[in-house]
C-alpha cells in the first residue's frame, strides 16, 4: 500500500514539472515571436508622437534690508544650453560637440582621464573594437563598455589634440544629462560673437540653444555675504546630505539650491515654482514645445537689518581691530537685537588675517564661535540664586572676601584681594563681585558657611546641573533658535569638581556665543521673555515691474520660554545693571557710559582664557576675553547689544566700553533721522 502511494506521488510531481516546462516553452516562444515578428512595429509605436512634460527653473527670490533696499539680486547672464531627447545616441552627441567647438571656446581644465577615455571610445569605436578579444566581443551593455574603456591606452590619450579635448569636454557635459533634461554648456564669459555664431547655426546643432542664466549679485559687496550663504552651481547640483529629501520634493539632480545659511534656511521661499512645458516628440525628434504652466519667480526676503546701521557696526568693528592692543587679539564680534521682538538689528564679526594683516569678515562667528565670556553673565547668576531660593529680597547680603580652599589658589573679586565688605545683590552686580557669585554657587550646593583653608565640600554636580538649567532659560548654553542654520550652542566644560563649579558662576568655565549673550541680556531687558532671534522680518512677492509687492508673511516674535521667576526679582537685577553705569559705588565698572543721553544699563565682563587661534606656536598662551552686554533706554529698551573681544593681552582695555557707546550712538542717531 505504501509503495503504491509513493509511486502515485512521484507521478504527480513529474506531471507538474512537465506542465511547468511546457508553459515556460510557450512563454519563450511567445516572447521570441513578438520580438522577431512585431519588434519593428513596437519600436515604431514607441517612436510615434509622444507628449511629455519637462520643468525649467525660474529666477531665485531676492533679499532686501528692512527699508526695502536691495541687498542680494540676480544678474542675468547669457548661456549656451543642451537639451537631450530620448534615444539620443553617443555618436549624435559627438557630432553636435564637434560642430559646436567651431563656434565657442570651452575650458578643459576639469577634464579627467576617464572623460578622455569615454571620448576616445565614442570617437574611435571601430579601432577600439578591433582590440577586443573574441570573448569580449560577446559581452553586452555595460560589461562591453567596460571592456572597451580598458582598451583605451595612455598613448591614445596623449595623442588627443587640444581641439579634441574641447570636444571631449562638450561631450562629457552632454552625456552627463538625462533624457528630456537640459544641461548648461557654457554660462561664464559667453561673448556676443559666440552667441551670434551659435544662433546662426542652431539648425546644425540639435539640442543646442541660447538662453539666459543668472548668478547672485551682492549689492553691498562682502557685507553680510557670509550670512547670506551660497547657492550651488548646476555642476554641484543637490548637496549630497540633502539629495534624497530634495529629490522627494521634486528637484532635479542638477538644480541649484541654497547651500548654506540664509539661502539654505529659506530655500522653500526663494526657489520659486518651475515653468512646465509640454514637448511633443515624433519619431525621436522634438516636434513642438508648448508652455503648460507659467513659472513663478521665488518670493523675496525682507530682513530685520537696516543696512545703514550694519555699515556702522562694520566700521566700528574694523576701526577697533585696527587700533587693537595685543598681538594675539585678532577678532571682534558685535550683536544687536530688538529685545521686544527678537529682530536682529545688526551683527558684525571681523578678524585679522595673521598672514596678510588684512581685516576680513567673520560675521558668522557671532553665532558659530564661542568663548568664555566672564562677568557679563553675572545677572543670570543672581537671578539663578533667586530662582533656587538661596537668597531672597529680605536676605541677600553676603560678605565679599577672598575664598581660599585647601590646595587651591585664592579666588577673589578684582577690587578686593584681601579685605572683607558687605554687598547686596545689586551692588554685587554694580562692582562685579566674583566672591558673591561663588557664594551663591556654594549655597546651591548646600554649603552656607566658609572657613578659610578648608576643603571645599559641596554637591558640585547639583551646582552644575542647577546653574546650567537656570542659564538655559536666558539662552546661555543652548541654541538661540535663530532662523539661520549652523549656529553653535556653546561648549560645556567636561570636568566637574567644586572649584570649577565656582568658576562657572562668574563666567569662567562654559563657553557661549556672542549671539547667546545678546539673547540673554534681551531676556532681562524685556522682562523675562526669551525670544528667538530673527533676521528675516517678512516675505513679499514681486510685481510685474520686478519690484517688491504684497506682504505674504509677517513673522511674529517667537517666545521660547519665560523666566521661572516673578517680575520683582527681574526688576531687582535690572536695577543692578542700571547701577553698573549710573551707580555711586567707586568700583562700578560701567561709569564711562553714564554721560550717554540714552540711559544705558549694562554689564562688563573679563575672563581669563587661553589662546586658541591660528598662530599655533601661541596656543595655550594666557589671554583675556573682554565682553559687554547692555540695553537702552533702561526703561522700555529698544536695543540690546553684546560685544566680545577675545584674546586680549590685558583686562584693562577702554575699547570694551568705547565700542558699546559707539554702537548706541550709531543706532539712536539713525533712529532720530
Amino acid at each position: 500500500m505504501k509503495e503504491k502511494k509513493k509511486k502515485l506521488t512521484t507521478f504527480r510531481m513529474n506531471l507538474l514539472f512537465f506542465i511547468a516546462f511546457l508553459l515556460f516553452c510557450v512563454l519563450i516562444f511567445r516572447l521570441g515571436y513578438l520580438q522577431i515578428v512585431h519588434g519593428e512595429q513596437f519600436n515604431n509605436e514607441m517612436n510615434k508622437s509622444n507628449v511629455i512634460v519637462v520643468k525649467k527653473p525660474v529666477p531665485r527670490g531676492l533679499i532686501y534690508d528692512s527699508k526695502h533696499r536691495l541687498l542680494v539680486g540676480n544678474k542675468g547672464i547669457k548661456a549656451i544650453t543642451y537639451f537631450r531627447l530620448n534615444n539620443t545616441k553617443p555618436d549624435s552627441m559627438l557630432k553636435v560637440a564637434e560642430e559646436l567647438t567651431k563656434y565657442i571656446s570651452i575650458d578643459t581644465s576639469e577634464l579627467k582621464n576617464r572623460d578622455l577615455q569615454d571620448y576616445f571610445a565614442a570617437k574611435y569605436q571601430e579601432r577600439i573594437n578591433k582590440r577586443l578579444s573574441g570573448r569580449e566581443k560577446q559581452l553586452q551593455g555595460g560589461e562591453l563598455y567596460k571592456a572597451q574603456i580598458k582598451k583605451v591606452s595612455e598613448k591614445d590619450i596623449a595623442s588627443l589634440s587640444q581641439k579634441e579635448k574641447s570636444v571631449a569636454m562638450l561631450y562629457k557635459k552632454m552625456n552627463s544629462t538625462s533624457e528630456f533634461d537640459t544641461v548648461m554648456i557654457k554660462n561664464k564669459h559667453v561673448t556676443e560673437e559666440e552667441v551670434a555664431k551659435v544662433s546662426e547655426h542652431l539648425q546644425d546643432l540639435p539640442g543646442i540653444d541660447i538662453a539666459m542664466d543668472w548668478e547672485r549679485d551682492y549689492k553691498e559687496g562682502a557685507m553680510l555675504r557670509s550670512v547670506f550663504g551660497s547657492v550651488t552651481t548646476e555642476k554641484m547640483g543637490l548637496p549630497s546630505d540633502q539629495e534624497k529629501l530634495l529629490l522627494a520634493k521634486g528637484y532635479a539632480l542638477n538644480d541649484r539650491v541654497g547651500k548654506s545659511y540664509l539661502e539654505k534656511g529659506y530655500e522653500d521661499i526663494l526657489k520659486g515654482t518651475k515653468q512646465q512645458y509640454e514637448l511633443t516628440i515624433n519619431n525621436g525628434k522634438l516636434e513642438k514645445s508648448n508652455l503648460k504652466t507659467e513659472g513663478k519667480k521665488g518670493d523675496n526676503l525682507v530682513l530685520t537689518i537696516d543696512i545703514d546701521f550694519q555699515k556702522k557696526l562694520d566700521e566700528i568693528a574694523t576701526n577697533a581691530l585696527t587700533q587693537r592692543k595685543g598681538k594675539l587679539a585678532d577678532r571682534l564680534y558685535i550683536s544687536a537685537i530688538n529685545p521686544q521682538n527678537g529682530e536682529i538689528l545688526g551683527m558684525s564679526g571681523k578678524k585679522i588675517n595673521m598672514s596678510t594683516g588684512e581685516i576680513e569678515d567673520d560675521t558668522l562667528g557671532v553665532f558659530n564661535t564661542q568663548y568664555t565670556m566672564g562677568s557679563s553673565i553675572k545677572a543670570a547668576t543672581v537671578l539663578a540664586g533667586y530662582m533656587d531660593e538661596v537668597i531672597s529680597l529680605d536676605d541677600n547680603v553676603m560678605m565679599d572676601k577672598p575664598l581660599k580652599f585647601a590646595e587651591t589658589k585664592s579666588k577673589s573679586s578684582w577690587f578686593n584681594r584681601n579685605g572683607s565688605m558687605a554687598l547686596n545683590d545689586t551692588t554685587a552686580l554694580e562692582v562685579s563681585s566674583n566672591s558673591y557669585m561663588m557664594q551663591l554657587a556654594m549655597r546651591m550646593g548646600g554649603k552656607y558657611q566658609y572657613t578659610p583653608g578648608e576643603t571645599l565640600r559641596m554637591d558640585s554636580d547639583a551646582v552644575f546641573k542647577k546653574l546650567r538649567y537656570y542659564y538655559s532659560q536666558f539662552g546661555l548654553g543652548v541654541p538661540t533658535r535663530i532662523d539661520i542654520p549652523g549656529e553653535s550652542a556653546g561648549l560645556k566644560g567636561l570636568e566637574s569638581n567644586p572649584g570649577l563649579a565656582l568658576d562657572l558662576a562668574f563666567g569662567q568655565f562654559d563657553t557661549y556665543t556672542t549671539l547667546q549673550l545678546a539673547q540673554y541680556i534681551s531676556t532681562i531687558a524685556n522682562g523675562g521673555n526669551r525670544i528667538a532671534p530673527r533676521i528675516v522680518k517678512e516675505i513679499r512677492g514681486t510685481n510685474e515691474r520686478g519690484e517688491l509687492d504684497e506682504l505674504k508673511k509677517d513673522f511674529s516674535p517667537k517666545v521660547l520660554n519665560h523666566l521661572e521667576i516673578d517680575d520683582q526679582y527681574i526688576n531687582r537685577v535690572k536695577m543692578g545693571l542700571y547701577n553698573v553705569v549710573h551707580g555711586s559705588n567707586q568700583y562700578g565698572t560701567g561709569k564711562k557710559l553714564a554721560s550717554s543721553p540714552y540711559d544705558i544699563s549694562g554689564k562688563t565682563g573679563t575672563a581669563q582664557a587661553f589662546y586658541s587661534g591660528p598662530i599655533e606656536s601661541a596656543n595655550m598662551t594666557a589671554v583675556w576675553n573682554l565682553t559687554f552686554v547692555g540695553y537702552a533706554p533702561s526703561e522700555n529698551p529698544q536695543i540690546a547689544i553684546s560685544v566680545a573681544l577675545p584674546f586680549m593681552d590685558t583686562d584693562k582695555e577702554d575699547a570694551i566700553l568705547d565700542i558699546p557707546k559707539k554702537i548706541f550712538d550709531a543706532y539712536f542717531e539713525l533712529e532720530s533721522n
